[in-house]
């Protein structure tokens, strides 16, 4: 079912030509200060992967890629538009003998069918992907609380930026520091309250949020959210969400974490019985320690671009496919989709 909500009396402080070149800006600026920050490598990325390689994000397991064969291949060889980059990137690590503490970033461009639609979620996914090779000694939270400080100083300067050359954004949002807890620590906070509902709370105060330890079944008995079983640690993973002033919610800029290692990999598949993923080649090479380990998540360009300027939908700032009523219902509000 698809959702839309649109602020009484909403305008955007930018018109169409100022947003197109105010989003190539942002996306410009953070892009370079991303790269700086976690010193990474900007490398090519693919839009489909063979489907028997393992390699595609199977995001909570239940969504459906796009699928199709080429006449090309073999009659047997299914091709898969990527849901992400989650696994491919610690692949290409490897094959590109990235050093420890240095990586590779990419523009990722997916399509998720399954969505369902409204003010921030599109079936056109655009984000960056980036990885860095860690070391056995960085697999903890500490490491991963420092990793989210310098993509937070990212996001610091690319608001200072926007600002500085569209003053009718207003005023700045994003604090000098950002704040970290757990979910399960959020589920004591707010025990009667939807992971949700946690989530707008704890943003609502503190206006950036990391939320770490997504994944596993928290004392409530339910998760605060999925996660694939097969990428991020869910010991060692987390979110970073800001507060979307426009919508007044939380809004997710980016999923991260530290990668599954060897023993991580086996426990969690086991634990979303998962186990027939043992034998595909992606998760042999973690179990025999042919990949090397890994830090790294997406940045959603669309939400950046939709939070830094102010916009109440995310089609204002990339071009998708809406059903009828969001169409009808964007224009007769003037809200402006691309």
């Amino acid at each position: 079912m698809n959702t839309l909500t649109i602020p009484d009396h909403y305008q955007s402080p930018l018109d169409l030509i100022e947003t197109e070149v105010a989003v190539k800006m942002i996306k410009d600026t953070f892009e370079r200060r991303l790269a700086e920050q976690l010193r990474l490598t900007r490398v090519s990325a693919p839009l489909f992967l063979l489907k028997n390689t393992g390699l595609n994000d199977n995001l909570n397991g239940v969504e459906r890629p796009v699928a199709f064969k080429a006449p090309s291949l073999n009659d047997d060889d299914e091709i898969e538009i990527i849901h992400s980059l989650a696994k491919w990137k610690r692949d290409a690590l490897h094959r590109y003998h990235f050093e420890a503490h240095t990586g590779l970033y990419t523009d990722m461009n997916a399509i998720r069918r399954d969505e369902d639609l409204d003010n921030i979620h599109s079936m056109y996914v655009d984000q960056w992907d980036w990885e860095m090779v860690i070391t056995k000694e960085d697999r903890n939270l500490d490491f991963l609380k420092k990793t989210v400080r310098k993509i937070y100083r990212a996001l610091l300067d690319v608001e200072f930026t926007m600002l500085r050359h569209y003053p009718q954004l207003g005023e700045p949002i994003l604090p000098e520091e950002i704040t970290f807890i757990t979910t399960q620590e959020l589920e004591d906070l707010y025990p009667n309250d939807t992971p949700k509902q946690r989530e707008n709370k704890i943003v609502k105060k503190h206006k950036a949020v990391c939320i770490m330890q997504i994944g596993d079944i928290l004392k409530g008995g339910q998760k605060h959210d999925g996660r694939a079983p097969d990428y991020d640690d869910w010991a060692l993973n987390c979110d970073i969400l800001v507060y979307n002033k426009v919508l007044d919610q939380a809004l997710e800029l980016s999923s991260m974490g530290i990668r599954v290692d060897a023993d991580s990999l086996k426990s969690q598949l086991a634990k979303a019985n998962a186990n027939d993923r043992l034998t595909l080649p992606f998760h042999q090479n973690i179990i025999n320690g042919v990949l090397p380990l890994s830090i790294g998540g997406g940045i959603g360009q669309s939400r950046l671009c939709m939070f830094f300027l102010r916009k109440c939908h995310i089609g204002e700032v990339q071009a998708s496919l809406w059903d009828q009523d969001t169409l009808k219902t964007c224009e007769e509000k003037g809200v402006h989709l691309l």
